[in-house]
């Protein structure tokens, strides 16, 4: 890149602290390779969303893909769950290690898990792969107590999960999400007063809430649901190269009468 002076410090892949998780809703081959062209150094985790994974024609070779452009690939929680309720478990493992992924996710946001089993079964899963675990519910209107998501998450990371998930869906209104899309600020405090930032990737599938975090917590925060085509956006937005964040990371020498103030209308 350019040198440009005053852009904030991002961390560089492989990395473990501002990570981006960009999903994949079925690209095919070609969308996979311009995703990888423009990904590189960017992408850190790689979501085949739901069951699109099942669904995906050429999805070996796409994995494959990724994989060889140091991008972590996973499947979506949907398609773990819609194994374990199953009792299939056996053969979900078989299936991602047929495709070659070694991370995966265990969620419960379309199912009830008695969280005990779901700590167990991190735990189980920790030992053979990189395991990422979600908290919170795909439906609106359930709600979540502060002290439970505490709780949830806090006993995951413990049972083993490398980052704990919170949840938003792509469409981003539920979770740690109000209806609007609007984020439930006092939720996330509470939960950050508890559990350490790092750990935590927070579902961000849209620009006003991507803006809210990197404005919040800087550039270097984990966001997960991003998609390919919002992957350079986002980059330019964490490193205040759009107008949303543009002063984020100025000296306050250059910033100075410099941000745009609304001002009153002069009446002829």
């Amino acid at each position: 890149m350019f040198e440009i002076s005053h852009l904030p410090e991002r961390t560089t892949h492989p990395r473990t602290n501002g990570l981006t998780m960009v999903m994949d809703k079925g690209l095919s081959l070609r969308g996979a390779e311009d995703l990888i062209e423009i990904g590189a150094g960017k992408v850190d985790l790689l979501k085949l969303g739901f069951g699109t994974a099942l669904m995906t024609p050429g999805v070996e070779k796409k994995v494959r893909l990724y994989r060889e452009a140091g991008f972590d690939v996973y499947c979506g929680g949907t398609l773990f769950e819609a194994f374990f309720i199953r009792n299939e478990l056996d053969n979900y493992l078989r299936f991602i290690d047929k495709l070659g992924i070694e991370c995966l996710e265990v969620s419960d946001g379309s199912m009830v898990i008695p969280h005990d089993e779901k700590c167990a079964v991190i735990h189980k899963l920790s030992k053979n792969y990189k395991v990422l675990s979600e908290v919170g519910s795909k439906e609106e209107g359930i709600l979540i107590s502060p002290a439970k998501w505490i709780r949830m998450m806090s006993n995951e990371l413990e049972a083993g999960s490398v980052k704990v998930i919170a949840e938003a869906r792509e469409s981003g209104n539920v979770g740690i999400y109000r209806p609007n899309g609007s984020a439930h600020v006092q939720l996330i405090r509470r939960i950050l007063a508890n559990v350490a930032l790092e750990d935590i990737l927070w579902e961000a599938p849209k620009k006003p809430q991507q803006v809210w975090f990197i404005r919040q917590f800087g550039a270097n925060v984990n966001l997960g649901n991003i998609g390919p085509s919002d992957l350079i956006p986002l980059e330019c937005l964490r490193m205040g190269l759009r107008g949303d964040t543009f002063f984020e990371s100025l000296p306050d020498s250059l910033a100075e009468g410099k941000r745009l103030v609304n001002e009153p209308v002069e009446e002829d």
